[in-house]
């Protein structure tokens, strides 16, 4: 089952109103055995174009996820990467900055941390926390030490400036990017928040921080309008992929990163006429 993917994608230019974007769309599949179905495909798939990603080693695969929360971010990397190789993948979350962190620029936590070619590197949050969070709440700004922090409009510029010309500059040096904002519904936010209070194995994930953070959320919507208006480019596209239903959202996902991968027209490394011959010569002598 094919899905277009480019439904979902926000062209460079575009005006993003995510009130007028669904954060519901009708099953891809038509029951839970359908959808493991695709969804293993799409996996097995991904692990064959991880194995060539690392074997060509000439690129990299940068996978961006935002979302509110509950969205399903943990829940999407776990189950669109669980067929990768963990040596050719690499996970990373990005919470509040360190104080170390603090005293430089906003790009530089999370650049430590980029992929190195062969590889897929993937960030559950990423450096648009400073045009999201820190947005909805500007105060964070006195914390960074900028040298005009009440200027808040040429903040937020010149961080989008920022951010499109780090992007820009990876793609040019073989790293592919995939921005994912996983829209989930404030209705569909609250239920999941009360399943996380009403199942005791769910317990674990309840934050008071999340209601604090849900009575933002007219700001937050804004402020992800902005962002993925001023930073979806050719080069680094952003998807705002439904995730009122998590299998949806997981068969998408996993449909854009695999896109991602083939488009990169990779091929495995060709041997020498040299390096076979002696290929041949040592296959001779384990063969006696």
């Amino acid at each position: 089952m094919n899905i277009d993917t480019q439904t979902f994608q926000v062209g460079e230019g575009d005006e993003v109103d995510l009130g007028l974007w669904t954060t519901n769309i009708k099953p891809i599949c038509k029951s839970k055995k359908a959808y493991h179905k695709l969804l293993k495909d799409h996996v097995d798939a991904l692990s064959d174009q991880q194995r060539l990603l690392y074997a060509s080693n000439s690129h990299a695969l940068l996978v961006v996820f935002q979302a509110m929360d509950t969205a399903g971010k943990d829940g999407a990397i776990r189950h669109v990467m669980s067929g990768i190789n963990p040596q050719g993948c690499q996970v990373f979350s990005f919470q509040h900055p360190s104080a170390n962190e603090l005293q430089h620029d906003f790009l530089w936590r999370t650049t430590r941390d980029l992929p190195e070619r062969g590889r897929i590197g993937i960030f559950n949050r990423s450096y648009y926390e400073e045009v999201l969070i820190v947005r909805v709440h500007s105060e964070l700004l006195q914390s960074e030490r900028l040298p005009d922090p009440a200027a808040n409009e040429t903040v937020w510029h010149g961080r989008f400036r920022s951010i499109v010309d780090m992007e820009r500059h990876l793609r040019a040096n073989g790293t592919r990017i995939v921005k994912v904002f996983l829209h989930v519904s404030k209705e569909e936010q609250r239920q999941r928040l009360l399943a996380r209070i009403d199942k005791p194995d769910k317990n674990w994930k309840f934050s008071k921080a999340d209601i604090t953070e849900r009575g933002y959320w007219d700001a937050y919507m804004q402020a992800y309008g902005h962002a993925l208006s001023a930073t979806s480019t050719e080069d680094a596209p952003w998807f705002i992929v439904p995730a009122d239903d998590k299998h949806n959202a997981r068969l998408i996902v996993s449909q854009i990163v695999l896109e991602a991968l083939e488009g990169m027209e990779m091929s495995y490394p060709v041997v020498s006429a040299a390096r076979t011959r002696e290929l041949k010569a040592i296959r001779k002598q384990l063969a006696k």
